[in-house]
């Protein structure tokens, strides 16, 4: 049992990693909330700050005002929500694929999770060049030799294309956390059902699935935290273009257009509201999950 003084000794051992860690994360969000009631325009040679004008509230309205702001949003949510509805119901066919004898299973397993250790600008420049090009590129291969026509994927699909490029990074990592939770499981509960003769999909929706819950939910949170702030692929593939433009490639886009500083600090500020809001949410669902 830890007495007093290994508390306090544990405590004072921790307190640099958490100073670091806090200033790490308060230094930033500190300058961002001051330069977003400020002007500030460093690319138009005010790199000291000299000329920092206070405009209160000016950024944040100019950043909501704007036509695209809305359409952002939604396009961030649509990319979050459809990505982790791949990931999650791939992930778990893939998990329960990779959890049967297989030959050479350990060098399957090393291939399924590599994409994930992919950079998201190479992999969004392999897919743009290799897989989707129009002419060249191997899906449309595929498509004429199946007679039919190529489709300009990021153009004429390019929503489409941006959740299928990201659902590729993170597919691999909600297979390894979902495999890690079904090896976790008691085999005796399956070999009993079994023994019952009840059906494959009912052992999967009332041992399965259940035990899986937890592991679901905490592929959910963390991929949900990286998702909301997706830039790179989009940066190499589309440019934000044809309806893809998210909450960060527009505050990316409006700091290069107005050369201000404060209102893509304002735009920063609402990324961090939207990403609370959805952090709440998915909060009350890993709550209910971890209390079963």
């Amino acid at each position: 049992m830890a007495t007093q003084h290994s508390r306090s000794a544990a405590r004072l051992m921790m307190a640099p990693a958490v100073i670091l860690l806090l200033g790490w994360m308060l230094v930033p969000l500190t300058m961002t909330l001051y330069f977003s009631f400020k002007k500030f325009l460093p690319l138009r040679g005010d790199s000291l700050g000299n000329g920092l004008e206070w405009v209160g509230l000016e950024n944040y309205s100019r950043f909501v005002g704007s036509s695209s702001f809305w359409p952002s949003v939604q396009a961030t949510l649509i990319i979050v929500g459809s990505v982790l509805v791949i990931t999650v119901v791939l992930g778990t066919l893939l998990a329960l694929l990779l959890d049967q004898p297989m030959w050479g299973q350990g060098i399957v397993r090393i291939l399924v999770i590599t994409p994930f250790f992919v950079m998201p600008t190479v992999s969004g420049l392999v897919w743009k060049n290799m897989f989707m090009d129009p002419i060249n590129g191997i899906l449309a291969h595929l498509f004429k030799f199946f007679g039919a026509q190529p489709l300009e994927w990021l153009s004429q699909a390019s929503m489409q294309s941006i959740i299928m490029i990201v659902s590729w990074q993170w597919l691999p990592f909600a297979t390894l956390i979902l495999l890690t939770a079904i090896q976790s499981l008691d085999s005796e509960q399956l070999e009993a059902s079994e023994m019952d003769g009840a059906p494959v999909l009912k052992r999967f929706w009332h041992i399965i699935l259940p035990h899986m819950s937890r592991a679901i939910t905490v592929v959910i949170l963390i991929q949900t935290i990286f998702l909301l702030s997706i830039f790179a692929e989009i940066f190499v593939t589309t440019a934000g273009a044809f309806g893809t433009k998210t909450l960060t490639y527009l505050i990316f886009q409006r700091v290069l257009e107005s050369q201000n500083v404060g209102l893509g600090s304002a735009g920063g500020v609402y990324a961090i509201i939207l990403a609370n809001i959805v952090a709440i949410f998915l909060m009350r669902i890993v709550g209910k999950n971890l209390d079963r």
